[in-house]
């Protein structure tokens, strides 16, 4: 029976995935396929075999046991949601913050000055652009702080004669190198791999020495040295030459073009809260910028319409976070029934799920089985179960084709299909640039992954 199930489990986990390729919604998604896999889990205890239920006392049912179907139906729809609370209070006050760089215009005013400084040399520019835009990105999330930066950089990347579709593409890779260092996304896909309260020795500042600075360097080179090759083999181009003037906003006092980076600084060096530095840098950025100039009434009230817009730009994802648990406290009642038939196949080593994931890491687009905002949640959720890796491997292994895969190369990324939008790109020609670039960063950093993280040994479950 438990093989059985195994098979039925692998069976809807496909069809999962053709559901997210599709482009369908997430949250409903999630939220189905908890049900599924939580009836079929429950069903197998039914005709599973002694030794199997045995060794798996989260099924089994009967006196002496805390076991019940009401305390199993708690623990999915209730208390798994209720665990990600910190990272939805994370993921609304990084918003939040992204919307007072945007407000008090320190990202615009750090923009201009990266051009002025870059003069009349294009290379100088975009090499100058693509490093500031992966730091402001270090500190800012959502959808709305990335195209409100984008309507600022496209068209000076643009008027600068770079064709738009490479203008796009190292955009869009300058944001995802960013997001290997931004605590917001940190937090969110730390919560994948271990529950909240799981592991508190495995912070943002210990990541970022580790992994994360060297993660982000490597994409910002890489994204440097494609852009440079797609714009020896392409032919200059003029068409936004006329819309070099995106914005007439004043510049943000000079002092205040460090804030984007005060919340990270803070985490890596003191260890003090991710929100407690979003909200010390943004009150320093609304108060040194003059924002702050009229009643306190009016200013509350200001506060509290940034904090709106913050949220109206992360709305989409917040559901989908609120399912996300479900699924993933099911995926502990289902794993036993995936080590049934996968166990003997899945590999034990470090060094051949680096080179398995490389190999595979075209599926990290289209939501596909190796992404943790697609069905990669459930491709996590079996591969902890069935195998024994340290937790610090797990969530770089997966962080790779997340953030390379998903939030700087695949067109089902809001902000990506934006761009698309925005400059009038087909989906086609983007994705010829960022695939090979997918795979050449995807490969040096699942190499640094395997020589930071794949010694590091089953202690780090505990």
């Amino acid at each position: 029976m438990e093989f059985v199930i195994g098979i039925l489990l692998i069976a809807s986990f496909f069809a999962f995935a053709f559901y997210c390729i599709k482009g369908y919604n997430l949250m409903a998604g999630f939220l189905t396929m908890a049900t599924l896999w939580l009836i079929l889990s429950l069903l197998g205890t039914l005709g599973a075999s002694p030794s199997f239920i045995e060794a798996n006392p989260a099924l089994q049912f009967g006196e002496g046991t805390d076991v019940t179907l009401v305390n199993i139906l708690n623990t999915v729809y209730q208390s798994g949601p209720e665990g990600w609370g910190t990272i939805l209070i994370n993921f609304l006050f990084g918003a939040w913050f992204g919307r007072v760089l945007m407000d008090t215009g320190i990202a615009s005013t750090i923009i201009r000055k990266t051009v002025e400084l870059g003069g009349d040399k294009p290379l100088i520019t975009i090499i100058l652009l693509d490093i500031v835009t992966a730091i402001i990105f270090t500190s800012m999330t959502g959808a709305g702080p990335v195209m409100a930066v984008g309507v600022i950089v496209l068209p000076i990347l643009m008027s600068l004669g770079i064709p738009k579709t490479i203008a796009l593409f190292t955009f869009i890779a300058s944001v995802g190198a960013g997001c290997y260092l931004n605590p917001v996304f940190f937090a969110q896909y730390r919560a994948f791999v271990i529950n909240p309260d799981q592991l508190p020795d495995f912070l943002f500042g210990w990541y970022a020495q580790n992994w994360g600075y060297y993660a982000m360097g490597i994409m910002v080179v890489v994204t440097l040295i494609m852009t440079a090759i797609y714009l020896r083999s392409s032919k200059k181009s003029h068409a936004w030459a006329a819309q070099v003037a995106p914005q007439a906003q004043k510049d943000a006092p000079g002092y205040t073009l460090i804030l984007p980076l005060v919340p990270v600084i803070l985490n890596i060096a003191f260890n003090f809260s991710v929100i407690g530095g979003f909200v010390l840098a943004g009150m320093l950025a609304l108060w040194l910028c003059g924002k702050f100039d009229k009643g306190f009434r009016e200013n509350i009230q200001y506060i509290s319409k940034l904090m709106y817009d913050g949220t109206v730009d992360t709305a989409p994802m917040v559901g989908f976070l609120l399912c996300l648990p479900m699924f993933n406290t099911v995926a502990r009642y289902a794993s036993p029934y995936f080590s049934a038939v996968l166990g003997p196949i899945i590999p034990q080593s470090t060094l051949m799920i680096c080179v398995l994931f490389t190999a595979l890491l075209f599926f990290s687009l289209f939501r596909g089985p190796l992404t943790l905002v697609g069905c990669g949640a459930a491709t996590l959720g079996v591969l902890k179960n069935v195998a024994t890796f340290s937790v610090p491997f797990m969530y770089c292994a997966f962080a790779i084709p997340t953030i390379t895969g998903n939030l700087a190369s695949c067109i089902t990324q809001s902000w990506t299909a934006w761009g698309l939008s925005y400059t009038k790109v087909e989906s086609k020609d983007f994705l010829r640039l960022t695939v090979p670039t997918l795979y050449i960063g995807g490969a040096l950093l699942f190499a640094l992954t395997y020589i930071t993280m794949g010694a590091l040994g089953a202690e780090w479950f505990v």
